[in-house]
């Protein structure tokens, strides 16, 4: 595309005018010269939509102050975390994983035997006390802690756990949490 030469020098004849109005604007020089920059690049990328009869620094203004508006409205959403502490604590733990992990969890907690199932899940999952699961069961409470401890032994094995093992995030995720990746 050829520009011709008294729109350029119109052009940058415009641009000390441009960035008083931009730092007006703004209040900080530096947001303010991001956005000459931005309109003199969004002007000259869609200079066959100018139509040279008309007057090239209302087009400029229009142009600054449409991209400002961008940039606000884009901003009200964002939040400034410059040294990215916030999105430190905004960490997730990926989701797949832990929804493979429940899934394997359910299998293995249908194999065990209902007894030691019912015990486990009215402790583990319910949170019942001891002697509350052996009132339900009907059962000495010797025996709810004897069902409970022979479900969690028979998980492991079921789950490949190693005693250290903990449900949660895997060595990878944890090693990151570890070294500050995540908060």
């Amino acid at each position: 595309m050829t520009v011709d030469q008294d729109i350029r020098d119109e052009l940058l004849a415009t641009m000390p005018s441009l960035r008083a109005f931009a730092i007006a604007l703004t209040g900080n020089i530096d947001h303010a010269d991001d956005l000459v920059q931005d309109t003199i690049l969004r002007a000259w990328s869609h200079f066959d939509q100018f139509r040279p009869s008309t007057n090239l620094q209302a087009w400029l203004f229009t142009i600054l102050r449409n991209q400002l508006r961008s940039n606000y409205r884009k901003r009200k959403r964002e939040v400034e975390d410059p040294n990215a502490s916030l999105a430190q604590k905004m960490a997730v733990l990926p989701e797949q994983s832990a929804r493979l992990d429940w899934a394997d969890v359910r299998v293995a907690v249908a194999k065990l035997p209902h007894k030691q199932r019912e015990a486990l899940l009215l402790v583990g999952a319910e949170g019942f006390s001891y002697d509350e699961t052996a009132w339900i069961c009907g059962v000495a409470i010797g025996t709810v802690k004897s069902r409970v401890s022979r479900a969690r032994r028979r998980l492991t094995e079921l789950l490949v756990l190693d005693d250290n093992d903990e449900f949660g995030p895997d060595r990878r995720l944890q090693a990151a949490c570890v070294s500050g990746l995540c908060a």
